[in-house]
């Protein structure tokens, strides 16, 4: 399946799924704190996302290749040491957890894609750093995209930057071209070469999420299908953000009012 170019038209309503994402997350945040469970936090996301928003949750009975069952939740709820696909339930966040919150909505028939980290109380300096690191790995990905720069950049400039740190970055799972589809081409690997894999075209509309593991790269899932853990029981961090290649360069489609300030 080739890389689909987006029409003007297209584009417009890729930019109302995505703010709405970012606007879920923006919502969610004051409920994200010691004692809440990650079931409470699907359900406030899912009233807001169909009853205020007037959006579809995706992953809500989604299904993929890989797994056995539909995923049962509207949102993934990824804790600690849980890299992805972490599926709520009636756990209660504790001081010090870290959080991942990752959001899709479809909003007439398009999907936008964020996800962001959430400190618990008051986090270690070592879960701390991770979050961080992995945030400025993400924008110093998206900040390669431009019209005739390479799909290999990006994950080249997030691996350059986070191993040396002596981090590890997932390699099963990557970011993924969106629209009207919630995984299309091209497949968007965090790690590789420069100048490797398709270039960049002006219509392009993929999500850049890095996975970054405080210990070694590896990953299993666990028995539910879903929920995917580090190998090493390391802490795990990952944000993701859903953007457009511009005819000068990009822009993010899952900014809001709420989204952490833009690495230097």
């Amino acid at each position: 399946m080739s890389i689909s170019i987006k029409s003007p038209q297209e584009i417009e309503k890729m930019r109302v799924a995505g703010r709405l994402a970012g606007e879920v997350l923006d919502y969610v945040t004051p409920f994200v704190k010691v004692g809440v469970t990650t079931e409470e936090l699907d359900k406030l996301c899912h009233d807001y996302m169909v009853d205020v928003q007037g959006c579809i949750p995706a992953p809500l009975n989604y299904t993929s290749n890989g797994s056995h069952s539909p995923y049962p939740k509207s949102i993934c709820t990824s804790i600690n040491h849980q890299v992805c696909h972490g599926i709520p339930g009636d756990k209660k966040l504790k001081n010090g957890d870290i959080v991942n919150l990752d959001i899709t909505t479809i909003k007439d028939g398009f999907h936008g894609d964020t996800s962001r980290m959430f400190y618990v109380g008051e986090p270690s300096i070592q879960a701390k750093r991770l979050c961080e690191a992995s945030y400025v790995a993400m924008w110093r990905g998206i900040r390669t995209v431009k019209p005739g720069s390479y799909l290999g950049d990006i994950g080249y400039a997030i691996q350059s930057y986070v191993e040396p740190l002596g981090y590890g970055v997932v390699r099963e799972f990557c970011g993924h071209g969106i629209g009207r589809n919630f995984h299309e081409e091209p497949q968007v690997l965090h790690y590789g070469k420069a100048k490797t894999g398709p270039k960049l075209e002006a219509g392009m509309i993929f999500t850049i999420e890095p996975m970054i593991n405080a210990g070694k790269a590896g990953t299993k899932q666990l028995g539910d299908g879903w929920t995917v853990v580090t190998k090493d029981h390391s802490l795990s961090a990952q944000w993701e953000h859903t953007i457009l290649v511009t005819e000068s360069g990009f822009e993010v489609l899952t900014l809001s009012a709420g989204s952490p300030p833009i690495p230097a």
